[in-house]
């Protein structure tokens, strides 16, 4: 079971301080949340709720059930803070308190946050208490959580713990069969989703995983992108619309708008919306000198998955249909895969640098990195200093060899974003040309990474 191990660390960090702690913990469905409190409670003394949808008396109806179900005690006032009064550890250790999906009580029902709070502040249980609000509603707790807690009672809050997707070296690390190659193929079709990764094959290749899991009908992610966008979005229409035409190569707002045809104010409302889901992202480039060069900002759908699924399947769907997943593969995903890929590529090449400055192996500091998006070509990394010195990066992933022409067009690049270098960090896949090769060989700013180094 693959779980997002930093947050369980986290988690047993809090547990350890002293005294009452109040934490939302909270993140996408798949995201493995309830593997993760499950893991977390073994060996502690806990109480567990998971809320329903249901009227705010039977919640609390079910609540109270539980509740003496598990501490052997009689209720007798039908309310949270009783409830609260009851739970208890039984040996002077500190009780975790889980409230799971705890929005479908807190949206209807004020008088539950209020019992939580007077729970954190010991004036229903005196013994330590650790109470974890759990949610899947990412963006309710982002954006809405503390208008439900009041001003002052926000600030009982200790944390909130976002489950984050995994990064490469996790989803490398979850993948031991898989080849470094392998991995950044099923990362760019997946991601890091820990859910999908449990579900992945380890053992099979990764058009194997695509067709089973993907394209068959009864496949665990059949119809996963769709079913995420519909968890709190409405206006399905418009939102696969425009998803479907940024997957198809519209990355600017006017694109966007001569492609769907919807109004450019109400597609930035609707991008703002997907953004709230980490669905979309809005691209900016790396700022330097060459602004009259560069694209003003470009959109790009930042899930993975989802990015896979309408660049290859929405377009598709009726053949999806009439075809057996094998065919549909060869027909419309496995020619323009490698292509797909190049932008996960470079992900995790960046991944890779961000790793390298924590243990202080880069020959300069990272302060800030991103990639220059130019009108007429773009620098895959930019990676700068606090006094501005630059590393540059060409990412390869589909070509059999990095070549000196690709070196070349790096510094024309270079030249219209206005930027110098002091090292170029050259990334390939496959290989690279004998000429490359010697060029690092004679000018130490050159620095070659292969496959097995990341």
């Amino acid at each position: 079971m693959v779980l997002k191990t930093s947050v369980l660390k986290t988690l047993e960090d809090y547990y350890r301080k002293e005294g009452n702690q109040l934490y939302i913990l909270y993140g996408r469905a798949d995201s493995e949340k309830e593997y993760l409190i499950r893991a977390f409670l073994k060996n502690k003394k806990s109480f567990y709720y998971r809320a329903r949808w249901a009227s705010p008396k039977e919640q609390q109806a079910m609540m109270e059930r539980e509740i003496a179900a598990q501490f052997q005690v009689p209720i007798n006032k039908h309310n949270y803070e009783e409830y609260f009064k009851r739970v208890r550890s039984g040996d002077g250790s500190k009780l975790v308190v889980v409230i799971d999906e705890f929005q479908l009580i807190a949206k209807r029902d004020a008088a539950f946050l209020e019992a939580v709070i007077k729970l954190k502040m010991k004036k229903l249980y005196p013994g330590p208490v650790m109470v974890i609000l759990c949610s899947t509603a990412v963006a309710w707790v982002e954006k809405e959580v503390d208008t439900c807690f009041g001003e002052s009672a926000k600030k009982r809050i200790d944390a909130k713990i976002k489950i984050s997707n995994l990064n490469f070296l996790e989803v490398v690390r979850a993948l031991p069969e898989y080849s470094v190659s392998e991995c950044v193929k099923t990362y760019g079709v997946i991601g890091g989703v820990a859910g999908y990764i449990n579900r992945w094959d380890h053992t099979a290749d990764l058009k194997t995983n695509i067709c089973r899991h993907i394209l068959s009908q009864d496949g665990c992610l059949f119809g996963a992108a769709e079913q995420l966008i519909s968890l709190e979005l409405r206006e399905l229409s418009v939102y696969e619309t425009i998803l479907a035409a940024i997957a198809s190569g519209c990355d600017k707002l006017n694109d966007l708008y001569l492609k769907t045809g919807f109004a450019r104010a109400k597609i930035s409302v609707y991008m703002k919306n997907l953004a709230a889901f980490d669905i979309v992202q809005k691209v900016v480039s790396f700022e330097t000198g060459g602004w009259d060069n560069a694209k003003k900002g470009v959109y790009r759908i930042r899930d993975n998955f989802i990015n896979f699924w309408f660049r290859f399947i929405y377009p598709n769907l009726s053949e999806l249909y009439k075809l057996p997943p094998e065919v549909f593969y060869e027909k419309y995903i496995e020619n323009g895969l490698d292509e797909y890929l190049e932008r996960y590529f470079r992900e995790v090449c960046m991944e890779y640098l961000e790793l390298l400055n924590r243990v202080n192996k880069v020959p300069l500091s990272i302060k800030k990195m991103g990639t220059w998006v130019g009108k007429e070509g773009n620098i895959d990394i930019i990676a700068q200093n606090e006094i501005r010195q630059n590393m540059v990066g060409i990412c390869n992933w589909n070509q059999t060899e990095l070549t000196l022409a690709m070196c070349q067009k790096l510094e024309e690049n270079m030249k219209l974003a206005h930027i110098g270098a002091e090292y170029y960090f050259l990334f390939s896949a496959k290989d690279f040309a004998p000429e490359v090769r010697e060029l690092a060989k004679a000018d130490r700013r050159y620095i070659l990474v292969d496959m097995n180094e990341l």
